[in-house]
């Protein structure tokens, strides 16, 4: 976990799934818990997310907004990304790319 002035991020990895789910919750409740700023939750080194990870991401989210945090997921596996928009969850759980490319798109005006 990092902390900027203006931003938390915690770096995922491996999997999101019922088998690692108790221990990312515990994760990233505590990070909500113990900041005041933003919540970045970097997913660019995370292989798979199923249905009870994304319920883990919902509930850090509803959480954090009971904090008065926002939170916003980078470097979301494409597949995450499909599924959020499908089930029209992308404003609830916004994203953004991971670093290299939104520092690639801000050169470039995007």
């Amino acid at each position: 976990m990092t902390e900027t002035a203006r931003v938390q991020t915690v770096v995922l990895a491996g999997r999101l799934d019922g088998h690692t789910a108790p221990a990312v919750r515990e994760l990233l409740h505590t990070a909500v818990d113990a900041g005041t700023e933003e919540l970045v939750v970097d997913l660019s080194r995370v292989d798979l997310v199923d249905a009870t990870g994304l319920g883990v991401l919902l509930g850090t989210r509803r959480r954090a907004l009971r904090a008065g945090r926002r939170i916003l997921l980078r470097g979301t596996p494409p597949r995450l990304r499909r599924l959020l928009r499908a089930a029209r969850m992308e404003r609830i759980l916004p994203t953004e790319p991971d670093v290299a490319t939104a520092r690639a798109a801000a050169a470039w005006g995007v």
